[in-house]
């Protein structure tokens, strides 16, 4: 038990070490904990996650070959033209803006462009930014679990499926859109009248009486309507749009997949995966380890969804880059596919982490564990919640708790109803989006705060994870 103990603070630590540094430091210095774990003490190494990884890439590859031909360009000017045209109501419609923005392109980080654009109309309005900044903020990272493409529910939907929940991409959906866009919702309703009025704020008031501050608040206006989209870019879009009903209706309806022939020894071996038309000899099975005892059995099985993604995403990336003008080169500098590859750092080395020790530990924690999850099943909710809180990443709490989570008997029903649950990280105001959000801020209403948790995405953050938690649950409970 002591041993036990130890090696969960050492995973503890590195977590925490890593989140300190953040981006890559997260997956690299989890490398460390790992390390300790098997060189160390022994411990048997688990499994990273390659697939969840390679559909990343693939994702990612395609969202920022999408932004380098202009095509986020224009879906930004859309939601700009939508806020404009109702400053009164920005409070409700950036964090829509945002949410669906995440949900289209599959990562948060599309929300620094919209962010300087939702500070301006604030301001020219007279709100608070802080009101529709904190809450579109929030709602740029909740989009990741409703994204057909994001990690966390194609990491969800693979996950389940081997462990015997029969659950689609757009079966995750269902549940998930409609139980974070009441969360949203909410967050958004208790922050429209949060502080107060620009008009009478004695702070902001004060910062308005230096000629140089009131330059550097009014003067200034964010906007991307001056932009000419070009024809290419808006093609680019439609190519992306297409590529997202080609996943959703492969996940809809699996009978139009593609099937492929297998083989089997009759010795209890493992499957072998043959493309339809390919032979293998008994000599060649035996060079992959394969014990063949005579003679072996033919099935046929269905393309799995996790390569679908893949090819669908890189194909679309392809004719983007022959039809629309976009450049790779640009595509590499660009945020989007920058911040996508430190995501999958983060989730090599934090999943690797942690399936090393909780692999090893498995019998233990259950003993530990069962009675707790057999009467309160919906807790698990709470560990998902915290280890996001230290981690930074929804895909990679998804990878790394899951399988935990069913091997301790949860159903898949409620895994499904407490998946909003795996974004914390806006506890601790670290994260790149949060951050950023408070630099866009001119007013200074957006803050960290001074005791480090009393900051402007705390409220929006525990209101919406919490109602879309439960309003989740509840579908769950009614569809399943």
């Amino acid at each position: 038990m002591f041993l036990m103990i130890l090696q969960l603070c050492i995973v503890l630590l590195a977590l925490y070490v890593g989140s300190r540094y953040g981006s890559l430091a997260l997956g690299a210095i989890s490398g460390i904990g790992l390390a300790l774990l098997v060189f160390g003490f022994g411990l048997k190494p688990g499994n990273p996650p390659t697939d969840v990884i390679y559909i990343i890439i693939a994702a990612v590859t395609c969202a920022g070959i999408l932004q380098a031909s202009g095509g986020m360009d224009w879906l930004i000017q859309i939601a700009e033209r939508l806020l404009r045209k109702h400053p009164d109501r920005i409070t409700f419609l950036a964090p829509l803006c945002t949410f669906f923005l995440t949900v289209l392109v599959g990562t948060g980080h599309v929300v620094y462009t919209l962010m300087p654009i939702i500070v301006d109309i604030a301001i020219k309005k007279g709100i608070r930014p802080e009101r529709p900044c904190g809450v579109a903020s929030i709602a740029s990272q909740v989009g990741i679990t409703c994204s057909p493409i994001a990690a966390a529910v194609v990491a969800f939907v693979t996950i389940s499926n081997a462990n015997g929940f029969d659950v689609t991409i757009p079966g995750v959906l269902m549940i998930s859109i409609p139980a974070c866009l009441c969360g949203l919702m909410a967050a958004a309703a208790c922050s429209y009248h949060r502080g107060l009025d620009l008009d009478k704020d004695p702070e902001f008031q004060k910062k308005l009486q230096d000629p140089v501050q009131r330059q550097y608040i009014y003067g200034d206006s964010a906007t991307t309507l001056d932009k000419e989209i070009p024809a290419s870019a808006k093609r680019a879009v439609y190519v992306f749009l297409a590529a997202l009903c080609v996943i959703v209706m492969f996940a809809a309806f699996p009978d139009l997949l593609p099937e492929y022939k297998t083989v089997k020894a009759t010795s209890g071996a493992e499957d072998l995966t043959l493309i339809s038309g390919v032979t293998i000899t008994a000599k060649e099975l035996a060079k992959a380890g394969v014990v063949v005892s005579g003679f072996t059995e033919h099935g046929m099985v269905d393309l799995k969804m996790n390569i679908v993604i893949q090819i669908v995403m890189i194909s679309a990336a392809a004719l983007m880059i022959i039809f629309c003008k976009a450049q790779p080169k640009k595509a590499v500098a660009g945020p989007v596919w920058q911040s996508g590859m430190v995501a999958v750092v983060a989730i090599y080395g934090i999943a690797w982490l942690a399936d090393t020790y909780f692999s090893n530990y498995m019998d233990q924690m259950q003993l530990m564990l069962v009675d707790v999850v057999r009467e309160y099943p919906w807790s698990i909710a709470l560990v998902f919640f915290l280890v996001s809180v230290l981690i930074n990443s929804q895909g990679a709490v998804v990878v790394a708790m899951l399988p935990l989570a069913y091997s301790l008997g949860i159903s898949g029903v409620v895994l499904l109803g407490v998946l909003p649950s795996v974004y914390g990280y806006f506890f601790i105001p670290n994260y790149p989006s949060d951050i950023a959000t408070v630099n866009f801020d001119r007013t200074g209403t957006t803050v960290i705060g001074k005791y480090l948790l009393n900051h402007s995405f705390m409220m929006p953050g525990l209101v919406c994870v919490t109602v879309s938690t439960i309003v989740a649950y509840l579908l769950t409970m009614i569809f399943y």
